[in-house]
């Protein structure tokens, strides 16, 4: 096991990246002698914030510099690399959808799934596909979507709604994952009422 010293790693990075200390303090707002200090071990009860920083200047993780990659039991997972995407609420009529009013907060979402935002679902309607009240599903942005998919669309401008997503000729079927709730059919005109915003790719569920 590797037990190398937080300011031991940070001075090893440092070295590599062919950075000096003053370098590395001016990349992350510190002087010189802190960085000095963190290298040679006077100061170790560092702060979050400034781990984060050198992480970020170093291009390591805040658990590398912390040496707590070191220490996971052998069936714990690593959390994967992180992107943040736009959590859309309340949609502005005849506004994109990514427009700064559509967006209430940002929420995470592992870097290998592709998605452009996330809604939060209201309702059960979806409780057959694991996807219930409260729970934050990732949405593509895409104009169309496969038979069986599942989608984000918006009926006549109102509020996203999220369902299966059916096209047979004139007909566009929206079914929900729950037996208590009626499909919504359009038909002819009709199914120009029907704007698909993009395929649901992931969601996420709080245990609690």
């Amino acid at each position: 096991m590797n037990t190398m010293s937080t300011g031991e790693r940070i001075r090893a990075l440092r070295i590599q990246k062919g950075m000096s200390q003053e370098e590395l303090g001016n990349r992350v707002g510190l002087k010189k002698a802190a960085i000095n200090k963190y290298e040679t071990g006077v100061v170790v009860n560092l702060k979050r914030s400034v781990i984060a920083k050198l992480a970020d200047a170093l291009q390591t993780s805040p658990a590398y510099l912390m040496g707590w990659e070191d220490v996971l039991p052998s069936n714990v997972i690593r959390m994967p690399k992180l992107n943040q995407v736009p959590l859309i609420g309340q949609i502005a009529c005849g506004t994109p959808i990514l427009a700064a009013q559509n967006i209430e907060d940002y929420v995470d979402l592992p870097a290998h799934i592709h998605a452009d935002y996330a809604l939060t679902c209201k309702g059960d309607s979806m409780i057959g596909a694991g996807v219930y009240d409260g729970d934050v599903v990732y949405i593509r942005q895409q104009a169309e979507v496969a038979n069986g998919q599942i989608a984000a669309v918006i009926v006549d401008e109102g509020e996203a709604t999220l369902k299966r997503f059916y096209h047979n000729g004139p007909t566009v079927s929206l079914v929900a994952e729950n037996p208590a709730v009626a499909p919504l059919v359009y038909t002819g005109e009709d199914a120009a009422r029907i704007r698909i915003l993009g395929l649901a790719v992931a969601f996420t569920h709080p245990l609690v």
